[in-house]
């Protein structure tokens, strides 16, 4: 497959949102993407930037136009199709987004929010060459290293990122508040 591998632009957000979309539901979380196609414009574009990324286009053959509904059967009937991808152009296939994070005790980090293949473009390299576009992004600008996150049942992820010798730990824990908790904690106006 001779898929291309560029910087995001303006006119990627509608489907790179899908691709979020597309993961939240891997992740079991579909009701958790709350994040419009505006802001995400916005801060990926807007007068104050906070992320960056890149896509991955390339052509869709008529198989990739759809994925397996799962059940029984196979075979034609048992397709839908894939949000995004059409025969008629070279779709957004992949995408990865970064962020610059600061670490007090080793300086500047590139953070990899997230690394998104399309179910139906899976298998093809597509994400290996995206996380290495990432990684040269954070040799190139000097960064400390780079970090993200894996859920801890994702084997599939966990087997991908040590394939290129990171160390996945379990010893920080996530801490997080909402819109409405910092809203509502005492002394909030």
């Amino acid at each position: 497959m001779n898929t291309t591998i560029r910087p995001a632009e303006p006119r990627d957000v509608p489907r790179m949102l899908e691709l979020v979309r597309e993961l939240a539901l891997f992740e079991r979380a579909p009701d958790e993407v709350t994040v419009t196609e505006q802001h995400m414009l916005d801060a990926g574009f807007g007068q104050d930037p906070v992320w960056f990324g890149w896509v991955a286009e390339g052509p869709v053959d008529s198989y990739s136009l759809s994925v397996e509904r799962g059940g029984t059967g196979g075979g034609p009937d048992n397709k839908q199709p894939t949000p995004g991808l059409r025969r008629d152009d070279n779709p957004i296939l992949g995408m990865a987004i970064c962020y610059t994070r600061y670490s007090t005790w080793k300086g500047r980090y590139l953070y990899l929010e997230d690394i998104v293949v399309t179910r139906a473009a899976r298998g093809q390299g597509i994400g290996e060459r995206l996380f290495r576009t990432c990684v040269e992004h954070a040799v190139a600008e000097g960064f400390h290293g780079m970090r993200w996150q894996v859920l801890d049942w994702n084997t599939d992820a966990i087997r991908f990122y040590k394939r290129f010798g990171a160390e996945v730990s379990a010893g920080w824990l996530n801490g997080d508040l909402s819109a409405e908790q910092m809203k509502a904690l005492p002394g909030q106006a």
